[in-house]
C-alpha cells in the first residue's frame, strides 16, 4: 500500500510540474499551472498563454502530384508564459482563464472542421497554410472580444453568456475535439 500511495503522490507532483500541455476535456486549469512571472504593471489578475499548434504532411506522386495529406492541430497551454497575481486570484477568475483555453480549443475544432472539407489538390499546402493563418486571426479576435465583453470576468452576466456560447459550440463540434 505504501508504494501505491508513493506512485500516486509522484504522479500528482509530476503533473503539477508540467510544461506546455494540450487541452483535454477532463483536465481543467489550476493556479499551479500559471508559472510565469506576473506583470506588476498590468491591471490583469492573470494571463493565459495558449495557442494553436499545427503541422501537416503532404503525400506526392511523381506522376499525379499531390495524392493525400494529413494534418495535426492542437490547443496548447504554456505555463511559463501564463501568470497570475496570487493576492487577487479566485475561482471566478480561474474559470475565466479556463475559458480562454476553451476558446483556443474551439478554434482548433473550427480549424479541424475546415480541414475536413479540403479536397486533395496540388494547392492543398497553400490551402492548409491559409486556413491556419485565418484560424489564428479569428482566435485572437475572439479572445479580445471575450475579455472586452466580460470586462476581464468582472461582468458576470456577460461571462455567463460566453460560457454558454463556448460550451454550445464545443458540443456542436464534439467530433473534432482533442483526444
Amino acid at each position: 500500500m505504501g508504494k501505491f500511495l508513493f506512485i500516486i503522490g509522484f504522479l500528482l507532483c509530476f503533473q503539477s510540474d508540467r510544461s506546455e500541455f494540450s487541452w483535454q476535456e477532463s483536465d481543467k486549469l489550476k493556479w499551479s499551472d500559471f508559472k510565469g512571472e506576473p506583470d506588476i504593471s498590468s491591471h490583469a489578475a492573470a494571463v493565459t498563454a495558449s495557442g494553436i499548434t499545427f503541422s501537416y504532411s503532404i503525400e506526392k506522386s511523381s506522376i499525379r502530384g499531390v495524392t493525400g495529406f494529413k494534418a495535426k492541430v492542437f490547443a496548447h497551454f504554456y505555463p511559463e508564459h501564463s501568470w497570475c497575481k496570487k493576492e487577487v486570484i479566485n475561482d471566478h477568475i480561474l474559470n475565466h482563464e479556463q475559458f480562454h483555453f476553451n476558446i483556443t480549443e474551439l478554434h482548433v475544432r473550427y480549424l479541424r472542421e475546415d480541414i475536413s472539407k479540403l479536397k486533395v489538390s496540388n494547392t492543398v499546402a497553400k490551402d492548409l497554410d491559409k486556413l491556419h493563418k485565418q484560424a489564428n486571426i479569428d482566435l485572437s479576435k475572439m479572445q479580445n472580444l471575450y475579455d472586452t465583453e466580460t470586462n476581464y470576468s468582472i461582468n458576470k452576466e456577460e461571462q455567463a453568456k460566453w460560457v454558454t456560447f463556448v460550451n454550445t459550440e464545443l458540443k456542436r463540434l464534439e467530433k473534432f475535439k482533442s483526444n
